[in-house]
């Protein structure tokens, strides 16, 4: 399985980005020291500090004609990596 599974682009993470922080989702099993390396590897950047979050799944519900469907939302774990002051990651770049 892979560490980084993809980079979490919202309004909140690009924010952060002027900071130089990056927000990632990542595998469940993953450690800080082994996203940091993965990060570095994947785009050549120095890796200053990583935080993980682990986000519970959330219980939803919605009313349908004929019943009440109600599920969860997956459990998944997000780490925001801080670079080397000076460095920057480009997303857009590949497009």
């Amino acid at each position: 399985m892979s560490i980084l599974k993809r980079p979490i682009i919202t309004e909140k993470t690009q924010g952060l980005n002027a900071k130089n922080k990056y927000t990632f989702e990542v595998g469940r099993d993953a450690n800080k020291i082994s996203i940091a390396a993965a990060v570095e590897k994947m785009y050549g950047v120095t890796v200053e500090k990583v935080n993980t979050i682990t986000q519970i799944g959330k219980k939803k519900s919605r009313m349908t004609r004929t019943k009440i469907s109600s599920g969860k939302t997956a459990t998944y774990k997000k780490a925001i990596v801080t670079l080397k002051e000076g460095e920057i990651i480009d997303f857009y770049a590949e497009l």
